[in-house]
């Protein structure tokens, strides 16, 4: 019989550079619970250190498959290769862990130091080796333009020259909506993964893939992106591309945002303070379009802003400061879980916990939060309006709210009618 499983299988070990050194495995599963997953990617597995503190916490189930305190991880990675593309792995055992790291060595100086290996391989090559293994692999953040195949190729077939790659990963700038404007990616199970440096629930978990297979283990899991045994990703949840930090071309240091045709006619270099001026995601893929079509077995893609940024807009805090803290763990152990919150419970009922954060929630469900895109390496911002703020809990489906015109204004998945299906 089949279950529903919430997995992030792309976050970061203490062990990659910019990463909290909270990010460890007893921090993760606790964090996992929180936000309601359970399956989580190790990330970083090729380094030695973290694969030690893999086994010395957790228990073996199956084959590539690891557990503690009821949260099972799978062995997966990201690696850099020589034209600074990102990929993701997912390894069927240790042992395979252990022999790509041997196959790997002579071509990296920091696959013993580092959580994010770099490369002296190509695409191709990596993928090559994989597919040898037994492992599978797709391109990370695929649209993102600092590390991503689509900052550096124009397609799969010039990145991975015919090497079988097993899915793509969408990336917090892009949606399965954006990245079906290609048509080669049609054929390819899309994963919505977190990228997380951080254990903190907005962190862990923002994107998340729903998998419907028999048990949470790396076999089962392999089936469901293969589409094989009836096994299979049944939902993409994950930020409004909009959110994302690369959503909009714009300057990597004032964050300024210009249309291609701008920033093309300035030579990629911010006239405003000199910074260098970066496609964003949604430009790129406008680029690359070749297609109006969406494959039919394309699941749903469910669009979710972090509940502790929703309450750290309406109190004004930081988002992890105390105060946010204290609300979403109100909500939490009052309806159970981020997606209800979210989604789900009667805005009335929100409002009995906290009126203004129910509001919020109201305005997100609608449609009517103001979205400041994002751009040039920063997050996009969510604002609630005015007349919503001072508005009555009773008198909000009266409000009339103008929001700005979005230059890209994807289609809400309603979770009621997805969970129906």
């Amino acid at each position: 019989m089949l279950m529903l499983v919430d997995g992030d299988l792309h976050i970061h070990s203490r062990y990659s550079k910019a990463v909290s050194k909270l990010m460890t495995i007893p921090m993760l599963a606790e964090n996992a619970r929180f936000k309601g997953l359970g399956l989580v990617g190790t990330g970083d597995i090729l380094n030695p250190k973290w694969e030690e503190e893999l086994l010395k916490y957790t228990e073996k189930i199956d084959e590539g498959t690891y557990e503690r305190k009821g949260i099972r991880f799978l062995l997966t990675t990201e690696i850099e290769d020589n034209k600074r593309v990102h990929h993701v792995l997912i390894f069927p055992s240790i042992d395979a862990v252990c022999e790509m790291r041997e196959a790997l060595r002579p071509y990296s100086n920091d696959i013993d130091t580092e959580g994010r290996p770099h490369l002296n391989l190509s695409a191709a090559e990596i993928a090559d080796i994989a597919n040898e293994l037994d492992v599978l692999i797709g391109p990370a953040h695929a649209f993102t333009p600092w590390t991503a195949l689509y900052k550096e190729y124009n397609s799969l077939k010039d990145a991975y020259q015919g090497a079988k790659i097993h899915f793509l990963e969408l990336g917090l700038s892009a949606d399965s909506e954006m990245a079906d404007r290609i048509k080669a990616h049609h054929g390819l199970t899309y994963l919505s993964n977190s990228d997380a440096h951080s254990p903190m629930p907005h962190r862990l978990g923002r994107e998340f893939n729903r998998f419907n297979i028999k048990e949470a283990t790396f076999e089962e899991v392999r089936k469901a992106i293969l589409k094989r045994g009836g096994r299979r990703i049944v939902l993409n949840a994950g930020l409004d591309p909009r959110l994302g930090k690369y959503h909009l071309t714009a300057c990597s240091r004032c964050y300024a945002k210009y249309s291609p045709e701008e920033a093309k006619a300035f030579k990629w270099k911010c006239p405003k303070c000199g910074g260098r001026i970066k496609k964003g995601v949604h430009d790129r893929i406008l680029e690359l379009a070749d297609t109006e079509e969406r494959p039919k077995d394309r699941p749903p893609y469910l669009r979710l802003a972090p509940l502790a940024e929703i309450i750290a807009m309406v109190i004004g805090k930081g988002v992890e400061t105390k105060a946010v803290k204290a609300i979403w763990e109100r909500f939490l152990k009052e309806f159970g879980s981020e997606i209800e919150v979210l989604v789900d419970v009667p805005i009335e009922s929100l409002a009995e916990v906290h009126e203004e954060v129910a509001k919020a929630v109201w305005a997100y469900r609608k449609g009517k939060l103001i979205v400041i895109p994002g751009g040039g390496g920063k997050y996009g911002e969510i604002k609630l309006p005015e007349e919503i703020r001072k508005a009555r809990i009773d008198e909000l489906e009266s409000v009339e709210v103008k929001v700005p015109k979005e230059e890209y204004k994807p289609k809400q998945t309603s979770l009621m009618k997805f969970l129906k299906n």
